[in-house]
């Protein structure tokens, strides 16, 4: 299980991005919502998806589920 976390600020495109906790481009805490701990990242946009529809996978750290 590992844990993740969603960018409370949307991307240009207006996509949430998800992240991992290690995650090179993961927010500011102020900036990042806890999810919890998943055992997959589609889970986790899964979990995000609640909180802000438009929810992608973070291409670094999520990169089989970002789209584009």
């Amino acid at each position: 299980m590992k844990k993740y976390y969603v960018n409370k600020n949307a991307q240009s495109n207006g996509d949430h991005e998800v992240h991992l906790e290690n995650c090179t481009y993961l927010p500011l805490p102020a900036n990042c919502q806890y999810l919890g701990e998943f055992s997959t990242c589609e889970s986790a946009v899964k979990e995000a998806k609640k909180s802000y529809t438009h929810s992608n996978g973070c291409k670094t750290c999520c990169p089989t589920c970002h789209t584009k």
